[in-house]
C-alpha cells in the first residue's frame, strides 16, 4: 500500500466499468483520484463509495468529444490541488459493431475517433504544461485495446482509433521522456463488468474463453492493478510500453483453440 501517495490522478471516464476499477485501487494505494464522465449521479456514488472507506475523490464532469469540458477539467484539478501527477486516458466510444468499411459511414468513422483518438490526444495535450512543472513528471496511461492487434470481421472504425491511440503513446513517451513524463498504454482483452456482464451473449463468452490461456474472463481491476504499476515509481524507466492484458489471447496463433478441441498439437 501507498505506491501512490500524495499523487493527484485524473481518471477519465471513471463514472463506470474499468474506470472504476482503476479509481478504486489509485485511491487504495493513496492517491487522490478525479472520478469524471458525463453522468454526475453515477459519479457521485463512486466518489461516495470510495470517501466512505477514507480515501480522497471528487466528481469532476468531462465530455470527451468537448474540448471546453476538458479545459475545465484539467484546470480545476490543477487550481484545487496544486499539481497533476498521473492521467489515465480511458473515456472512449466503443464502437464493437460499427461494421466493415464498407459499412462504416462517415458520420459512425468521425464519432469514434472523436472520442477515442481527439479526445485523448486533447486531454494529454492540456496536461503536458502541468506535468513539466512537477519535479517528478508525471504519468500518462492510455487506455488501448486488443482490437488494434490484428485484423477482424468489423469493428473497424474502433481498431484503427486505438491502432492511433498506440503510436500517441509512443510519440508521447518519444517527446516527453527527458521531462520525466512517461506515457504507456494498456491494451484490455474482454472485459466483464457489472455494467457489461448481462449484455455479453454467452455464445461470444464461450469464444473469448476458448482462446483466453487463463481460465477466466478479465475484471477491472486486471487493468487498475496494471495501471497502479505504470502511474508509479516502480515503473520510472518504463515508458513507451504496449501491454495487453487479455489473459493471453493475443499471444498465440490464431488455430490454437481449434487444435484444442480435437486434442492436438499439430494437424
Amino acid at each position: 500500500m501507498g505506491r501512490l501517495e500524495g499523487k493527484v490522478a485524473i481518471v477519465t471516464g471513471s463514472t463506470s466499468g474499468i474506470g472504476v476499477g482503476i479509481a478504486r485501487l489509485f485511491v487504495a494505494e493513496g492517491a487522490k483520484v478525479i472520478i469524471c464522465g458525463r453522468r454526475e449521479a453515477k459519479g457521485q456514488a463512486v466518489v461516495d463509495d470510495i470517501t466512505k472507506d477514507g480515501g480522497e475523490a471528487s466528481y469532476h464532469f468531462m465530455d470527451i468529444t468537448q474540448i471546453e469540458s476538458i479545459d475545465k477539467l484539467i484546470e480545476d484539478t490543477a487550481e484545487k490541488y496544486g499539481k497533476i501527477d498521473i492521467l489515465v486516458n480511458n473515456a472512449a466510444n466503443v464502437g464493437l459493431k460499427d461494421g466493415r468499411v464498407d459499412e462504416v459511414t462517415l458520420e459512425m468513422w468521425d464519432g469514434i475517433f472523436d472520442s477515442d483518438v481527439r479526445g485523448t490526444f486533447y486531454a494529454t495535450k492540456c496536461v503536458l504544461p502541468y506535468m513539466m512543472k512537477n519535479e517528478n513528471g508525471g504519468s500518462i496511461i492510455n487506455i488501448g485495446s486488443m482490437a488494434s492487434c490484428n485484423g477482424d470481421l468489423g469493428s473497424t472504425a474502433y481498431a484503427c482509433a486505438k491502432a492511433g491511440v498506440d503510436m500517441l503513446t509512443k510519440y508521447t513517451a518519444l517527446q516527453y521522456g527527458k521531462n520525466k513524463i512517461r506515457c504507456n498504454c494498456v491494451r484490455p482483452g474482454l472485459i466483464v463488468t457489472p455494467e457489461n456482464e448481462a449484455k455479453v451473449p454467452q455464445m461470444l463468452k464461450d469464444i473469448f474463453l476458448s482462446n483466453i490461456m487463463v481460465d477466466r474472463y478479465g475484471c477491472p481491476e486486471d487493468i487498475g492493478h496494471m495501471c497502479v504499476y505504470f502511474a508509479s515509481e516502480e515503473s520510472s524507466y518504463v515508458t513507451g510500453q504496449i501491454i495487453n492484458v487479455d489473459g493471453g489471447m493475443n499471444s498465440h496463433a490464431p488455430t490454437v483453440a481449434q487444435f484444442k478441441a480435437l486434442n492436438s498439437r499439430t494437424w
